[in-house]
């Protein structure tokens, strides 16, 4: 039987809703319960797909091929579950739903209103999307004061009276400031919050403070009148150095025995966060630290300058120092920046490691492509993560292989050395605007090669059997099956994910290995084109690179391969 966990922002986005979600989820499965997570997003846009990363945050994809909000990256990384695109709800779909619906007769003639027809298809999404589990978290995008959300925040109320009051919570994440001119932590935006939420009939029973620093007892009880709920229940959540904190010190005050006490349930068993907190003790007391360049570039937001979103790149590279004991502090590069000043290429020389991330369009890859260069030629450790491997196939063809001006098609489709190429069956598909179906996105297969780095890395941190293990189940489900491509019997296969269109052109393999460059692992489409995956120089300190986003894979409690890898090769300089 489903219970549902309501999350939702009072006053102001951005004060850590998702990791609150997550925390919560990871803290009921400590106490034996199975838990998912919904994300709802009130914009009209279908998936994420199409936003702008510096407006709202990574674009995070699913195994199933789902370009979904970022938060769906931090329950997986919590709850260490691989989440479906179902699970991500916006009102484009709502509304698209209800009207295709509409235009196939399948509400019988009746007038298609707003009400119950919107919140209905709201709770019909969230009912399906959480069958089977203990708990269902749903978090609600924005901010209950936002116009958008009313349709939500009705259907949670309606879903609570379709359940019974006691499978339903409600949690409220608001923030508390400290304004510099008087130094005092005011509670008037979460008492405004809890005035706005009970305008939709709701009340929370539990509010989560967040703040600079940690809540005291005169707030707590501040709030506990206005809110007419026991300040045990008001739990306090200062800022942490590190996300993965943040479930133990809600445990501190006990919250998930307070949450398992509202539902009327009992301890499954008790909770071990031994190896949790040996690792967040590793990640804010390293033994030692390395200085890790993200080569990438910069997007100027008013008067601000932003990177772009790479929340999980950061992440992944967290966890593998995690499991080293090493700290890793990461620097933006403006890749630009060696494009006018070709001098300032030194300035890596600083660096532990390179990695250069993915991305799309032209900005600043001729800068990308002599940092590679630089890496290559010094001994510097590099990772490159999909639009990193097609920089380092561009670099390779040009300074290794002889072959001036190699670029990519989508870069310089003029260029006589097309080393990244949209494949011609592909290219059939663009001329007939059929643009969705070039793009990979999702889990892919790729076969490794034995006795590589990459293939030492997956066996090492089990991911080899893991992976087969989900092979077995994918062969028999058509709709994923071709995700697999043509697998020999016994191929080591790894599963990563992707979200690219362009890819190594088949016709130069043969030149680039003559030279040196080892293809590591390559996914076989089912038409027998074989899709590079892994490049590596075996006399290296470490240069690998990926055409996958190996970084959506990775967890606290086990890291991605490649990271593990590039860290440890960085911590050994």
């Amino acid at each position: 039987m489903e219970r549902y966990i309501v999350i939702a922002g009072g006053v102001m986005s951005g004060v850590g809703k998702g990791v609150a979600a997550a925390s919560t989820g990871k803290i009921l499965q400590e106490y034996g319960y199975s838990a998912t997570a919904i994300k709802i997003d009130p914009y009209i846009n279908f998936d994420a797909g199409t936003l702008r990363p510096t407006e709202h945050g990574e674009v995070w994809v699913t195994e199933d091929g789902g370009e979904i909000d970022q938060d769906l990256g931090n329950y997986e990384r919590f709850l260490g579950v691989e989440l479906p695109k179902k699970n991500n709800i916006t009102t484009g779909q709502i509304y698209k739903a209800v009207i295709d619906k509409e235009r196939r007769g399948e509400y019988l003639g009746k007038t298609v209103q707003f009400i119950p027809h919107i919140p209905d298809e709201i709770k019909s999404r969230v009912k399906m999307s959480g069958e089977g589990y203990d708990f269902v978290l749903v978090e609600i995008g924005g901010t209950i004061g936002d116009y958008e959300n009313i349709p939500f925040l009705f259907a949670m109320k309606s879903l609570e009276r379709e359940v019974g009051p006691g499978r339903v919570a409600y949690v409220l994440i608001t923030y508390l400031p400290v304004p510099d001119h008087i130094s005092e932590m005011k509670t008037k935006p979460t008492q405004q919050a809890i005035k706005m939420l009970s305008e939709h009939g709701i009340f929370p029973d539990f509010i989560l403070c967040r703040g600079k620093n940690a809540l005291d007892n005169v707030r707590k009880k501040k709030i506990e009148t206005y809110a007419n709920i026991p300040s045990e229940n008001v739990i306090s959540a200062p800022d942490v150095d590190t996300l993965y904190a943040i479930p133990l010190n809600f445990e501190k005050e006990r919250l998930g025995e307070k949450i398992l006490k509202r539902f009327s349930l009992e301890k499954k068993r008790e909770p071990d966060w031994g190896e949790w907190r040996s690792l967040v003790d590793r990640i804010e007391t390293p033994q030692n630290t390395v200085k890790v360049g993200m080569v990438g570039k910069y997007v100027d937001i008013g008067d601000y300058s932003l990177a772009d979103s790479y929340i999980s790149v950061n992440q992944a590279l967290q966890h593998a120092g995690a499991h080293l004991s090493v700290g890793v502090d990461i620097t933006w590069v403006d890749s630009k920046r060696f494009e006018t000043d070709p001098g300032g290429i030194q300035v890596l020389k600083e660096f532990d490691g390179i990695v250069v991330p993915g991305g799309f369009g032209g900005s600043g890859v001729e800068g990308k492509v002599r940092a590679i260069q630089f890496c290559r030629e010094n001994g510097i450790p590099f990772l490159g993560l999909c639009y990193g491997l097609q920089c380092a196939i561009v670099e390779y063809a040009r300074n290794v292989c002889g072959m001036e001006g190699a670029s990519s098609a989508e870069i310089d489709p003029q260029s006589e050395y097309k080393v990244i190429d949209i494949l011609p069956t592909q290219r059939e598909l663009i001329e007939r605007k059929n643009y969705g179906a070039t793009m990979r996105l999702g889990a892919y297969a790729a076969v490794l090669k034995p006795d590589t780095s990459v293939h030492r890395l997956y066996e090492e941190t089990g991911r080899l059997k893991l992976d087969s293990e989900k092979i077995r189940l994918w062969k028999s489900e058509p709709d994923m099956a071709f995700r697999l491509g043509i697998l020999d019997n016994g191929a080591e296969v790894v599963l990563e994910r992707h979200r690219h269109r362009y890819e190594v052109s088949p016709r130069y393999l043969g030149a680039m290995e003559e030279r040196g460059l080892v293809f590591s692992g390559v996914h076989t489409r089912l038409d027998k084109t074989d899709l590079v995956e892994f490049i590596e120089l075996p006399r290296h300190t470490f240069f690998v690179a990926t055409q996958a986003h190996p970084e959506f894979k990775s967890r606290l409690e086990s890291p991605a391969p490649l990271f593990l890898g590039f860290v440890r090769a960085c911590a050994g300089r």
